[in-house]
């Protein structure tokens, strides 16, 4: 046993060595939701105060930050809600000069990392605040923002999204003449396409009218999780051959057994050893969407979304886990953003 614990020592201080000297990144966080509920409610400096310590302790270098609406805000509210998201960020990096940065490129990404600064990459959650007017993706995109989540878990002008659990409903749909149109102006932009949280058919759609490289942020594989936020074996090839990247969600309901509420790292690094044994270690990164801050854990069954990882300074966890399975420090450094910023050079401009 005590061997065993000087085993666990030794890979937990190698990962945090590997998360001290190579790039760390998160390819989705509802940052700036958070933030601007904050500075609503009179706070400032928040990312210094409430985030950056832990991203530090964890060795992040860039952080995706989703720019996500609620449904009590649509649909009038969506389009101010986005612009007061970003307008936050911009107020936070007056308050905090020098600690982090909005990032547009990865060759801003690679500066910010020079000067010690947190990397900021914004990224539609749903296209919700552009409604059906696709020049305002020229603005977003001119504010800062470089990646295109086309939906979130309900149904916009441009597709449908995939529902967490069964519902009632009508007829699904995938891509709409819009959501087509979008696709061809994002690309021409300079942006990434997300398929997270995009339905079966709307995936299909898309890899069918888009044949560049295309990003799941933040979902897992459906062969180890039942559920529809997941990728299928099938979807996860067409991301590979296409030099795709997918993020590692800690959602325990997207890691496991849903009536399990013990997950942890391990859990979510079968995920990675599925992704691994499928298409190889090129396609897989972090996309944790740490979301037990926004969860009412008082709600019946709220447990099952609990975040097996508990936030950004334990990621360093996963790593480590990863390198106690027989992963080589190179598989681990790919992982832990190699993988995203090559996928961001290939598609970012």
């Amino acid at each position: 046993m005590m061997d065993d614990k000087k085993a666990q020592l030794t890979f937990k201080e190698q990962a945090e060595a590997l998360h001290e000297n190579n790039l760390v990144a998160d390819a989705h966080f509802d940052l700036l939701d958070l933030v601007l509920a904050k500075r609503l409610k009179g706070e400032n400096r928040v990312i210094e105060k409430d985030y950056l310590p832990g991203l530090r302790a964890g060795g992040v270098d860039l952080v995706i930050s989703s720019l996500f609406v609620e449904n009590e805000f649509l649909p009038e509210m969506g389009l101010r809600r986005t612009l007061d998201q970003i307008s936050a960020l911009y107020s936070e990096m007056d308050e905090s000069p020098g600690l982090f940065s909005l990032c547009r490129n990865t060759e801003e990404i690679r500066q910010a990392r020079q000067r010690g600064e947190l990397a900021i990459v914004l990224s539609f959650e749903g296209l919700d605040p552009i409604g059906n007017d696709l020049s305002l993706l020229r603005i977003f995109y001119e504010l800062g923002v470089r990646g295109v989540g086309l939906t979130w878990s309900r149904r916009n002008y441009a597709a449908d999204g995939c529902l967490f659990d069964e519902e009632e409903e009508g007829r699904k749909g995938g891509l709409t003449s819009f959501g087509i149109r979008v696709i061809q102006e994002a690309v021409q932009l300079g942006m990434y396409l997300d398929i997270s949280h995009l339905n079966d058919e709307g995936v299909e759609d898309l890899l069918e009218f888009y044949n560049g490289p295309v990003m799941a942020s933040h979902s897992n594989c459906r062969n180890l999780a039942p559920v529809m936020r997941n990728l299928t074996d099938d979807q996860i090839r067409s991301l590979a051959s296409r030099g795709g990247v997918m993020g590692m969600n800690v959602c325990s309901a997207f890691v496991g057994d849903s009536d399990k509420n013990m997950m942890s790292e391990k859990d979510l690094a079968y995920h990675v050893d599925h992704i691994r044994n499928l298409v190889g270690m090129d396609h897989v990164g972090f996309g944790f969407d740490f979301c037990d801050e926004l969860t009412d854990f008082s709600q019946p069954g709220a447990e099952r979304f609990c975040d097996c990882i508990k936030g950004h300074s334990r990621c360093v966890d996963l790593t480590a886990e990863l390198l106690a399975r027989g992963y080589t420090e190179e598989d681990a450094v790919k992982v832990m953003g190699g993988n995203l910023l090559r996928f961001l050079k290939d598609t970012v401009k």
